[in-house]
């Protein structure tokens, strides 16, 4: 791993490409995986989520790779982006053979919730928005408010008056010869606290401070601040992408991405909720040989983390 590429595309192989509507506050972001495919899996966290192909994830299951996974906006609409995907995918014969049919491409997708933040009608990504996402995947990866993190937003347990901005973040770590990145879309209900627990973003009250959201719930704070009034829940869900280059089997994988998903929930509080959509995949090229699943796990746990403060605090389309 380069020390430019301390990022997702820190393993080698894997690219990630964004498509951006900074005025409809949506986007889609793609991890294509090297020709061939990646071993892939998958933990569910949250309790709201959207999902297709995830079935592909399970490790009994008939597929046993992925070629790309995206991450979009536009709830279950954006669902309908992963054709783009499958059919830039197709025209390079990049999928799991099906004989004369030529191949299906395997492209695990989940959603998150980022309409109601423009003030316009929701916008969604299409087909062929993924489609330019595909074409601009590369090892040099953007971050902040690019891609699926263009509406991304934090801290709305009070009500959505009371939020921050979000956003992508990405990071990787190297271990002799493996390597484990993680690259995180931050839309949570909770606030995002740093390595001492310390709030960094979040819901603000009226004088300006954080207001602490899992306090502010734990003492009966009304979720959304009106919910129990009837309004809808706000717009959440957190998605995370973990990668190494490690040789893991596929239950070795899930394990990884449940540990992706115990550190997420130590930065960001509350986590996984009932209006969270939080979904963590976990790939592995298997360029190397087999490493041990604490070692990636530690990895995981120390890369995670940094991605999600990442996730606040980079400016919209740093590198």
């Amino acid at each position: 791993m380069s020390a430019d590429r301390r990022n997702l595309a820190g393993v080698a192989g894997i690219t990630v490409g964004h498509w951006t509507d900074p005025a409809g506050a949506t986007g889609c972001t793609v991890v294509l995986a090297p020709p061939g495919g990646m071993r892939a899996a998958g933990a569910i966290r949250g309790r709201a989520t959207g999902t297709r192909e995830f079935d592909a994830l399970d490790p009994r299951h008939l597929v046993g790779h992925a070629d790309a996974i995206l991450l979009t906006g536009g709830s279950a609409y954006g669902l309908g982006a992963a054709d783009g995907v499958m059919r830039w995918l197709r025209e390079r014969n990049r999928g799991f053979p099906v004989g004369p049919a030529g191949v299906v491409p395997i492209v695990p997708t989940a959603v998150l919730f980022d309409f109601g933040n423009t003030g316009q009608p929701p916008k969604w990504p299409t087909p062929e928005d993924a489609m330019q996402a595909c074409d601009a995947a590369s090892t040099d990866v953007a971050e902040g408010s690019v891609g699926a993190g263009t509406g991304a937003t934090v801290g709305k347990a009070a009500g959505t008056q009371f939020m921050m901005k979000a956003g992508i973040g990405t990071w990787a770590r190297r271990a002799g010869d493996v390597v484990v990145g993680a690259l995180v879309v931050t839309n949570a209900v909770g606030d995002v606290r740093d390595g001492r627990g310390e709030i960094i973003a979040g819901a603000r009250g009226p004088d300006g401070k954080f207001l602490d959201s899992a306090q502010y719930l734990a003492e009966g704070g009304a979720p959304f601040g009106r919910l129990g009034a009837g309004a809808p829940p706000q717009t959440n869900t957190t998605l995370a992408v973990v990668a190494t280059n490690a040789t893991l089997d596929l239950l070795a994988l899930e394990a990884l991405a449940h540990a992706a998903g115990d550190a997420l929930a130590r930065r960001i509080t509350p986590f996984g909720t009932l209006f969270d959509g939080d979904v963590v995949f976990a790939v592995s090229t298997a360029a190397v040989q087999p490493a041990s699943l604490l070692q990636a796990e530690a990895l995981a746990a120390q890369v995670v983390p940094e991605a999600v403060e990442r996730s606040v605090r980079i400016p919209a389309g740093a590198r």
